[in-house]
């Protein structure tokens, strides 16, 4: 093998941003995954909703659920 296979490696910085950006707008829904872990923190993920799944895998955030806040609290 001698190329990336999952397609985040053939993009530069600046082409994954322009992706990413495209669905930056006020009006982008988004998705909220969680998994659960027995042995480690749960992780929640989340990606715009309308997102294309050639793309989900480089537009996304990601960290475990006991570093988030809800909304609501902080406002």
């Amino acid at each position: 093998m001698t190329g990336p296979t999952s397609g985040y490696g053939d993009r530069s910085p600046r082409q994954r941003l322009a992706t990413a950006t495209q669905y930056s707008t006020d009006g982008t829904d988004l998705e909220s995954i969680v998994v659960r872990y027995e042995d480690r923190p749960d992780r929640w993920t989340i990606t715009p909703r309308e997102c294309p799944d050639s793309d989900r895998m480089t537009t996304w955030l990601s960290a475990d659920a006991r570093a988030t806040v809800d909304l609501d609290d902080v406002r």
